[in-house]
């Protein structure tokens, strides 16, 4: 219980949120590798790019530098942060356009709101501040 206590003082929220945004995404990346999703016609112009499977590994990339991320400090975290928001923002930029104007996906917009608040969380935690610690209050001294 201790051990937990002191991992997630020094995690911190800004951490714990990181973390959990980074299990997210490589978790994300892994089922694009090992089961791709059968319906591909919203990230077209993603697949332009590269395929699935790479595209799988952006998102493990991500991921894990949001996990190691969440172990720095505020102020030098901000990477993670920016990683699962940026490969977030393409998914959902990619939904968006499939939906319109290219009129591929019916339902694009609802993917590329779902893929773009879960970037956009990011956006909001980056500002904050971690709280303060509260001072430690230690046993009187007998005297």
């Amino acid at each position: 219980m201790r051990l937990a206590r002191r991992l997630g003082s020094r995690l911190g929220r800004r951490g714990a949120l990181l973390s959990l945004k980074g299990v997210m995404a490589a978790g994300y990346g892994a089922g694009q590798i090992s089961t791709p999703t059968g319906d591909r016609k919203g990230l077209t112009l993603l697949l332009k790019v590269m395929p699935l499977h790479c595209w799988g590994g952006v998102w493990i990339i991500a991921g894990l530098v949001a996990l190691v991320c969440a172990w720095l400090p505020q102020g030098r975290d901000w990477p993670g942060f920016v990683a699962v928001w940026l490969i977030a923002s393409g998914w959902a930029g990619a939904y968006l356009v499939s939906w319109w104007p290219l009129q591929e996906t019916p339902k694009g917009w609802v993917l590329s709101l779902i893929f773009g608040a879960f970037g956009a969380v990011n956006l909001v935690a980056i500002g904050w501040d971690e709280p303060p610690v509260p001072a430690r209050s230690e046993p009187p001294r007998e005297t």
